[in-house]
């Protein structure tokens, strides 16, 4: 049984910087013919041969499994809970392992949003499998897709790019979570942490003081910590001093050297410098701005 949808993109569309060319569920039983019949014209290929698409696509494997090669990785095992991608201009081909069923979405879509995704490292063609589990939110994302693409109302594109948005960014957390999560208390000892960060951010504690209050040494908590935030925990505490000297600036009177000081910077040039360099200008500026 195939459920599928083809769309068309204007160049107002395409400006919005992500574009959806295709969505659907693909749902096989045990020794049905791969793949199903009823794909469009340059979509339909051979499992042997494989095909390239000018578009990427994101695929969910819900049940079932199988195998994915690509010219970058060869006979990867796909299961089920697993997302996983092809890339434009990257050959590549994909099959359920003889024996089992195969459920999965898919949605096909294109837009220098993903190319720049792809130009920062987010995404690469050498990891193109995400474990995720199996997620109800994915599958109503898909479904919700899949309905918006068949009603073409005003503009489903944006809807559409939205989704697929939502989408990536569930892969990336899901797995995210997932690896740190069977690494024991540690997701819970983060956590703990950014809690305490946050509700001393006009405290003198140190992050070297949270971490040996939370049972580990510094040089282990800081790698834990950067691994699950993406940065370092003396920059998230200077990142949240900084976003509350904003509400002070906007909201008090008070000068710019208490507000330094309120919030444990060295100095009133020390935390001038570090506000400019995150905010883009100076304190005294700021101020201004916000007030008219």
């Amino acid at each position: 049984m195939q459920d599928s949808k083809y769309l068309v993109a204007n160049d107002r569309d395409e400006q919005w910087g992500l574009v959806v060319n295709t969505v659907g569920y693909d749902e096989l039983g045990v020794g049905d013919p791969y793949p199903t019949k009823g794909h469009g014209d340059g979509y339909y290929f051979d499992v042997e041969r494989g095909r390239v698409l000018d578009e990427y696509q994101l695929l969910y494997l819900v049940e079932g499994e199988g195998v994915l090669s690509t010219s970058a990785v060869k006979n990867v095992r796909l299961k089920a809970g697993d997302m996983f991608l092809v890339f434009p201009g990257v050959w590549h081909t994909y099959h359920p392992v003889e024996g089992n069923v195969w459920k999965s979405y898919w949605i096909g879509f294109k837009g220098r949003n993903m190319d720049d995704r792809m130009n920062y490292g987010f995404l690469s063609v050498d990891k193109p499998v995400y474990n995720i589990g199996y997620s109800s939110d994915v599958v109503m994302l898909y479904r919700t897709a899949i309905k918006a693409a068949k009603e073409e109302g005003a503009c489903s594109q944006q809807l559409l790019a939205g989704i697929v948005n939502n989408l990536l960014g569930l892969m990336y957390s899901l797995e995210r979570n997932m690896k740190l999560n069977r690494r024991g208390g540690y997701v819970e000892m983060i956590a703990k942490a950014r809690i305490m960060i946050r509700e001393g951010v006009e405290s003198k504690i140190t992050v070297h003081e949270i971490a040996a209050e939370l049972g580990s040494s510094y040089s282990n908590f800081r790698k834990l910590f950067k691994e699950y935030t993406g940065m370092s925990p003396a920059l998230y505490q200077q990142n949240l001093r900084l976003q509350r000297a904003k509400e002070l600036l906007s909201s008090t009177d008070m000068s710019i050297k208490e507000i330094a000081y309120r919030l444990n910077f060295d100095s009133p040039d020390y935390f001038s410098s570090k506000f400019k360099a995150k905010v883009g200008c100076k304190p005294s500026e700021y101020r201004t701005g916000m007030k008219g």
